[in-house]
């Protein structure tokens, strides 16, 4: 991939919103939906499959197209603010409240490790991290090359918990891969031999994890855990070769699902404009259905069937959490305005159009 543009020495408001960007969060988070939905029930084959096959790629998918979203950022007073507001009080929000709720039903984590996210809450820490570490990436010589030779290495050594960064770290080269992507390399994903082709690639591996995941490790498309360390157990040949087909493959199916995301303005492209609140509000309603009601426990039983009835109503659910009225109701709480917070900007006086006169 080419070197990165120049950026401007300030930077303006968000531009309108781009229909196909938009559209591609919407499909993406019904995958991320889905597949925590179907947490629940990765012991059965028959959801077994279905969850291999989204956690292959629905991170690597969100991932590159937030590092496409980030490559201007550089630091400024607006960028820095928007920071806090939408991903460190969100964040804070999250983990602390659901490791609450888990802790009331449960007993765990105990202590409390609101550094350490437990679930949802690792993506806005990653996501703090890697914006702030963007700088660094536009600077490097083999950024790309850098990124993936971390996400291989990491997994040798032991890397705290704080701020999920084994995670960051793992995934850190879809983000450094969609900086360098463009609208350019986009379009070209919608040429109609790709796109056939993303759709018997797209097929043939859902067919591949449906019928052979039953064999396969889980614990591997978590991108948390040293190699040596159980269950993965290792060696560390093994591992690199292993993070290194996960990645192959992540970005190979990334690829495939971007070149049949639909260019044009739907009502896809609303929804996806709302994926922020969807992402962190449905956590809630999944934690609510396993430990008040006991949802999942219930439906185990009933094999596909549940399965199937899983994956609908998460459809559903995720398309309600997208819609206008949840976003009205949440942005003050997930994106506050934090006025009280920052200095106000400094106004900016216009240049005077005559040059000034020389002092004595």
């Amino acid at each position: 991939m080419s070197a990165l543009d120049p950026l401007p020495v300030t930077t303006a408001a968000p531009k309108e919103r781009v229909a196909y960007l938009d559209n591609a969060r919407y499909w993406v988070m019904l995958l991320v939906v889905i597949g925590h939905s179907l947490t629940q029930f990765v012991a059965m084959d028959s959801a077994r499959g279905v969850y291999v096959w989204i956690y292959a790629f629905h991170m690597p998918f969100f991932i590159l197209i937030s590092g496409y979203t980030a490559r201007r950022y550089m630091g400024d007073a607006r960028q820095v603010r928007r920071i806090v507001s939408t991903l460190v009080v969100p964040y804070l929000i999250i983990e602390i409240s659901m490791q609450m709720i888990t802790r009331h039903y449960t007993g765990e984590p105990e202590p409390y490790k609101f550094l350490s996210p437990q679930w949802l809450g690792w993506f806005m820490a990653a996501l703090f991290v890697w914006r702030l570490t963007t700088p660094i990436w536009r600077a490097l010589r083999y950024p790309i090359t850098t990124s993936i030779a971390i996400s291989l290495l990491v997994g040798l050594i032991e890397v705290p918990n704080v701020l999920a960064l084994p995670k960051i770290l793992g995934f850190l080269p879809f983000y450094v891969i969609g900086l360098h992507m463009s609208r350019e390399r986009f379009e070209r994903l919608a040429d109609p031999r790709i796109r056939v082709g993303s759709a018997l690639l797209l097929a043939g591996s859902f067919v591949i994890c449906y019928l052979y995941s039953a064999n396969w490790t889980l614990d591997w498309l978590l991108w948390k855990q040293r190699y040596d360390e159980d269950p993965l157990g290792a060696s560390p040949l093994e591992g690199i070769t292993q993070r290194a087909e996960l990645l192959v493959i992540g970005l190979v199916l990334t690829f495939a699902a971007l070149s049949l995301v639909p260019r044009r303005r739907s009502w896809t492209t609303r929804l996806g404009g709302r994926t922020f609140y969807c992402y962190l509000l449905h956590g809630y309603v999944i934690l609510l259905l396993r430990y008040q009601f006991g949802v999942f426990d219930s439906l185990e039983k009933y094999g596909a069937p549940a399965v199937v009835l899983t994956m609908v109503v998460a459809t559903v659910v995720a398309n309600l959490l997208m819609t206008q009225l949840v976003a009205t109701v949440f942005r003050p709480v997930f994106e506050p305005r934090l006025r009280w917070l920052f200095r106000p900007d400094p106004e900016t006086k216009p240049e005077s159009s005559k040059a000034p006169a020389p002092t004595a």
